[in-house]
């Protein structure tokens, strides 16, 4: 009972944060980076190590670099997910422009559905709101929910609120199977790390042995529908654009793991053009292959 009280304290000064332009909201941003950064460390090992061994082709000097724009950018993004229980339509479309979006309404018009993925690259939660609002077909991104109920159905409620319908990761074959009659793009993550139980297909991702998630590609195969790759760019701070890029129009006559090899390589080569963006604090290679 305490708990949630507490919960709904939080939601609260969240919700009053919102309000404030984003101009505002980048100032508190500033400070919460050398709060994260110079003064208590979140997670700096685990963002040392990941770099590290993603580019030890890099200086030292140059990897401290890439850790501080990280974290500046985690900072400011902090604050732009705050931001998402109060902004408009018009300023979210301003701030996230979905390209090439007639790739993907092509196939609702012809009562066709596709799938998406995409990593924690750039502003994810933004992304998702972008599209659905882009896009003529209803949109249902999959996500992992929070073990706190309070936060988490406030976060669906933000997360929903232009329209998305929010699956949690478990439902998902059973509401692509009850929405079958509807044109859909269903919007994967495709950096999770699996469970250790759960990762059997393993391929060099960022010069490491990494385990993929093979959900999206099974998915793709039973249902043949369509895979895209979200392709986020940022441009300045607060702006963004997104590409569907194909990944595979015919996953019924792909190879095995085929799919997941391609949109893997379409996120590290995103990173490597631009490290910053990338969620370095996940313990991504917490798990390693069986020797």
């Amino acid at each position: 009972m305490l708990n949630k009280v507490f919960s709904r304290i939080g939601i609260f000064f969240i919700y009053t944060l919102s309000l404030l332009p984003m101009q505002v909201l980048y100032l508190f941003a500033t400070l919460i980076y050398w709060l994260v950064y110079h003064v208590f460390g979140y997670r700096k090992a685990v963002v040392r190590t990941n770099l590290k061994n993603s580019f030890p082709e890099k200086s030292a000097d140059e990897l401290i670099q890439i850790e501080k724009k990280f974290y500046k950018y985690l900072a400011a993004l902090i604050f732009e997910i705050v931001k998402m229980s109060t902004i408009s339509k018009h300023e979210l479309q301003k701030r996230f422009k979905v390209n090439n979006t007639a790739l993907i309404n092509e196939y609702f018009e012809r009562g066709e559905s596709v799938l998406a993925c995409s990593g924690h690259y750039g502003n994810w939660e933004w992304g998702t709101l972008a599209v659905g609002l882009a896009l003529k077909g209803d949109t249902y991104p999959i996500y992992k929910p929070l073990s706190n109920k309070t936060f988490d159905n406030w976060f669906y409620r933000i997360r929903s609120r232009f329209g998305n319908k929010m699956i949690p990761m478990r439902q998902t074959l059973r509401v692509m199977t009850g929405s079958k009659e509807k044109p859909s793009i269903f919007l994967f993550g495709n950096d999770q790390a699996p469970q250790k139980s759960e990762s059997h297909y393993w391929t060099s991702f960022l010069n490491q042995q990494t385990s993929i998630q093979q959900g999206l590609e099974k998915i793709a195969i039973k249902t043949n529908r369509p895979v895209f790759y979200l392709k986020v760019k940022v441009l300045k701070r607060g702006y963004y654009e997104v590409d569907f890029v194909p990944i595979c129009l015919n996953p019924a006559q792909s190879t095995i793991h085929e799919i997941t090899q391609k949109h893997t390589l379409l996120l590290e080569k995103l990173i490597q053009e631009e490290p910053a963006y990338w969620l370095w604090s996940h313990r991504r290679w917490k798990h390693q292959p069986s020797q």
